[in-house]
């Protein structure tokens, strides 16, 4: 649906870049002739990602990092700036369970906020200064949720709802700040989207992804394909008059209710709540 050359000349870094909608963003981003980097704190999942999507005939490069770590970030976004300033920066990196929120330890809120959040403005503020300093154009995605967008929050995901409420806010206001001097904000808010992992993590049974797909106006999931091809015309050219903006993706699933997962106390017994429960090591 995009002009091949679409993304040409754009250098982007796509934070959690190596599985699930990271890596399909990169993917596409490289069809449309971008150059491409992506991080990750795993850095043989990076090494074989790299591996896979370079037969793609793009140029793609790995980092290793870990977002929460705010000096890793700066030496990460140094590497980068060394062989040339980024044009766009997508934060995806992420982390989310279903879970009670009573029964939740302090580790378990600070794994959440420390991705989401505070990994969001680590890269946003390294690359943002650095884009100002040298009076360079750049932007920003940030990989949202519809709870957030909806700005309603949800049940049994209270960390990844109170962090991504944060990036929301964090969006809005630097689009309005930085915008004056070239570096527009925008956000994507998937609903659920089919990928390894994440998936599984949120939909645990059958009969809970029936349940959504029920609520779902669509009566479908999203793919990863329509998606990257969203994160694609939002950092292209074709766009820029959009700032500061949350596109919500999801087949119009959140104006069926608020709470994404506020009904799951309906449908998982005590016994399900233990099974989710993180395995002590």
């Amino acid at each position: 649906m995009f002009q091949t050359d679409l993304l040409k000349h754009k250098r982007i870094l796509i934070t959690g870049g190596g599985t699930g909608l990271g890596r399909a963003m990169a993917e596409r981003f490289l069809q449309l002739g971008a150059l491409v980097y992506i991080c990750g704190r795993r850095a043989d999942v990076l090494d074989q990602t790299c591996k896979q999507l370079s037969t793609t005939g793009g140029e793609i490069h790995s980092r290793t990092c870990d977002v929460r770590d705010r000096e890793a970030v700066e030496q990460t976004i140094e590497s980068i700036w060394q062989e040339g300033p980024l044009n766009v920066l997508v934060n995806n990196a992420a982390g989310n369970f279903i879970a009670k929120t009573e029964e939740l330890s302090p580790r378990a809120w600070e794994a959440v906020l420390g991705i989401v959040l505070n990994g969001t403005i680590h890269m946003t503020m390294a690359c943002g200064r650095r884009w100002l300093s040298g009076s360079h154009p750049g932007t920003v995605l940030n990989i949202s949720t519809t709870y957030a967008a909806a700005a309603c929050g949800s049940a049994f995901v209270v960390p990844s709802a109170v962090a991504k409420a944060g990036v929301h806010a964090l969006t809005t206001s630097l689009a309005a700040e930085w915008g004056p001097r070239g570096i527009r904000l925008n956000e994507i808010a998937p609903g659920p989207v089919p990928t390894e992992g994440a998936f599984s993590r949120l939909l645990p049974r059958k009969d809970i992804e029936q349940q959504a797909l029920a609520r779902n106006p669509m009566r479908r999931f999203g793919t990863i394909e329509e998606f990257a091809n969203l994160a694609a015309f939002v950092v292209s050219e074709g766009c820029t008059y959009i700032n500061g903006e949350n596109i919500v993706m999801d087949g119009g699933a959140w104006l069926r209710g608020a709470s994404g997962f506020g009904y799951l106390d309906e449908l998982l017994t005590d016994e399900d709540w233990q099974a989710l429960r993180p395995k002590k090591k």
